[in-house]
């Protein structure tokens, strides 16, 4: 396939977009519900995680693709590739969220770039997210998003396991977790609730889970291993997690932070984060 113009998507570099929303104890609950166990817990501050429910894009259905996403162009450049994945980000901790808080996130386009994959180009989107209420700075990240063509099946690379890893618990993700988690970021993507679509469409063996479920899991285990809020958390995604599949969260602790992933049935590590206490 022809390579992207790299040089035109590079225009988009520097654009920017504000949006605001509002936590409500509503979106709290129904978060809470849809995680369960599974969150640190917080006291009276927002659960670690909900700010990837904020403002989320509201495109109405007819700007929708085959896929359920958004048609491309905006605030995004418009990439030319159907496949396109939460690749992974990095987020440092200012202060915490509440109940009642106005959010209000500025996004900026830090990179655009072109790389080669086994299965062709990639076009890595790099976004500078800035979630504030009144004016400081309470969340600070890093979005990195990858666009390329649609995946074989199993074909995501192998990474190596941290030595010395200690057993967190087996768990199990179904089709309403996904559901439920779709409706809470308003993510109209197909592959995480339209089993049909995943596996006759994309070639998947079920319905995908997303990255940011995934992250909200390690980010509350992080929490939990440095006892609070991690200062600092970056994650990657390497591999699909499929529902109704059992997996791990895995861990390996030092002296300041550590790391924690996610591995399936199958040996294989589908998402790794690091984090830092302090």
């Amino acid at each position: 396939m022809e390579s992207p113009d790299i040089d035109h998507l590079k225009t988009w570099i520097g654009e920017t977009e504000t949006v605001e929303d509002q936590i409500t104890d509503s979106l709290i609950d129904r978060f809470r519900a849809t995680f369960f166990d599974k969150l640190w817990p917080t006291g009276d501050a927002a659960p670690l995680g909900l700010h990837w429910c904020l403002a989320p894009p509201a495109a109405p259905g007819n700007a929708l693709g085959p896929d359920g996403h958004p048609e491309r162009g905006g605030f995004l450049p418009p990439v030319p590739l159907p496949s396109r994945m939460w690749a992974g980000g990095e987020l440092t901790f200012h202060q915490p969220l509440r109940a009642g808080d106005r959010v209000t996130r500025n996004s900026r386009i830090e990179n655009v770039a072109l790389k080669q994959g086994r299965s062709g180009p990639l076009v890595f989107v790099t976004i500078e997210h800035q979630c504030s209420v009144d004016g400081q700075l309470a969340v600070l990240e890093r979005q990195d998003i990858v666009y390329k063509q649609a995946v074989a099946k199993n074909s995501a690379a192998q990474v190596e396991k941290p030595v010395q890893a200690v057993e967190a618990g087996a768990l199990t993700v179904n089709a309403v977790d996904l559901f439920r988690y779709s409706a809470l970021t308003f993510n109209g993507h197909r592959i995480h609730y339209d089993r049909e679509y995943a596996q006759r469409e994309e070639g998947y063996p079920g319905l995908v889970v997303h990255g940011p479920f995934q992250g909200t899991l390690l980010m509350n285990r992080a929490a939990e291993l440095c006892g609070g809020v991690p200062a600092r958390f970056s994650f990657r995604g390497l591999a699909p997690l499929f529902d109704q599949s059992p997996f791990w969260l895995r861990e390996e602790v030092t002296a300041d932070g550590g790391e924690v992933w996610c591995e399936g049935a199958d040996g294989k590590v589908t998402m790794k984060a690091e984090f830092s206490a302090s």
